[in-house]
């Protein structure tokens, strides 16, 4: 099963929630979304999407490059899942330009 067939469609991905973490002294939700290749269809790709709103009501976003590569949907997820605030929080701060939170 390919990841488009867990709901990675056409336009903005919707994502599955993985983890809410605090960084900044504000609440980021991460979502794993993953990205279909043509050149690699039998493994599971995807990159780690964090979510905030900022105070004037519009969402904040960063993203990881394709990190997590595995065999299988349930893999991958499991692979995220197991990372705890800390993990998430470093990629978060990779993620994120310069001087923001």
């Amino acid at each position: 099963m390919s990841a488009s067939q867990h709901g990675q469609g056409g336009g903005r991905p919707t994502g599955l929630h993985v983890a809410t973490i605090a960084y900044g002294g504000l609440l980021w939700d991460a979502y794993l979304d993953f990205v279909d290749d043509p050149r690699r269809s039998r493994s599971f790709r995807a990159r780690i999407r964090f979510e905030r709103t900022a105070p004037d009501g519009t969402a904040v976003t960063a993203e990881t490059a394709v990190i997590v590569i595995e065999d299988s949907y349930e893999e991958a997820v499991a692979k995220v899942r197991a990372m705890d605030d800390r993990q998430l929080q470093a990629l978060l701060r990779s993620a994120l330009p310069d001087g923001d939170t």
